[in-house]
């Protein structure tokens, strides 16, 4: 995961300055003839929605595609991809090297990861509520039995100093469940690997842990960026507690919020053999104009052009 961001970081530096949603460099996507037949997504639910969308924007350049996803979790997604159910396989976190292993034991080469997008994983809180930033020590606090950051136990909001009403007040925790790739990136870089608390309320989508904490005034929950709505805000993050920082594009890029991430799509393509054009020609397509301006709409942050031309490279 480190080496994927690192590699968007060195490569949308030029990017990022232009403080740009868009990279107007990106190419648009030209139709080509002879693309039909069925595909199939199965994994993340955190990209559950961009793949929907991008399937759908897919399937009015190509009538003769049929186009089915499934998100319901990243650690779907290998198992997918192993016993050929799935074309794709979204995930929001790397696949783990004994995912890797098995998919290899299987085929005799590696699963080929595709970088489309860039989240920002968001701690939110209910729109009312008067905190505004958080530490990573006081999230794991929070959301930790474990406390591997060194903190004391936080368990009501008065101990991260908010008065009044809220002084007293328990905090509810939402998250996601184990199935997720977003719970694994929280459990990993949030909590340093960490056990999360029993009280945890695990929800089997993103958009169901943003309902959460919209529906619950006291409660605090993670999810990517793309899910947020009017009835909750994200909370500026901090690895030391002097600086914090927003879940902006530019923070992002410049790596300066603690939990940006690349979102991923794997598939399974043979070194040395070209690549099934429906399955290309989707690639070509989510990677172009129209399939990044559709990754801004959604919420998510689009990738460069610079990054583009490497992940197309891939499909040769």
């Amino acid at each position: 995961m480190k080496k994927l961001l690192i590699f968007i970081l060195m490569l949308s530096l030029s990017f990022a300055l232009l403080n740009a949603a868009v990279d107007t460099k990106l190419s648009v996507y030209t139709k080509v003839s002879g693309v039909s037949g069925d595909l199939s997504s199965i994994g993340s639910d955190t990209l559950n929605n961009l793949m929907t969308y991008w399937s759908e924007g897919y399937k009015k350049s190509y009538p003769g595609i049929k186009f089915q996803v499934e998100g319901k979790g990243s650690s779907t997604a290998p198992p997918a991809l192993i016993e050929g159910t799935a074309n794709f396989g979204p995930m929001s976190r790397t696949m783990k090297d004994s995912e890797i292993d098995e998919f290899t034991k299987k085929y005799g080469y590696k699963p080929t990861a595709m970088i489309v997008a860039i989240d920002s994983l968001g701690v939110y809180v209910h729109k009312n509520n008067p905190l505004t930033k958080i530490t990573f020590k006081e999230i794991d606090s929070i959301f930790s039995k474990t406390r591997s950051y060194g903190g004391t136990d936080i368990g009501t909001w008065g101990a991260l100093g908010l008065k009044g009403q809220w002084s007293n007040r328990p905090i509810s925790l939402y998250g996601r469940n184990s199935a997720s790739g977003t719970y694994g990136y929280f459990k990993e870089h949030a909590l340093k690997k960490g056990d999360f608390k029993d009280i945890v309320k695990e929800q089997p989508g993103s958009a169901s842990v943003v309902q959460g904490v919209e529906n619950d005034q006291y409660a605090i929950g993670y999810s990517g960026i793309g899910y947020k709505t009017s009835g909750v805000k994200a909370l500026s993050l901090s690895m030391d507690g002097t600086n914090y920082f927003e879940a902006t594009l530019d923070n992002a890029l410049s790596g300066k919020y603690p939990l940006a991430r690349p979102l991923l799509i794997y598939i399974n393509k043979k070194p040395g053999e070209k690549l099934d054009p429906k399955i290309a020609e989707f690639f070509k397509y989510i990677l172009s104009k129209e399939g990044q301006e559709i990754v801004e709409k959604d919420g998510y942050f689009p990738i460069p052009a610079t990054v583009t031309e490497k992940e197309l490279a891939k499909l040769n």
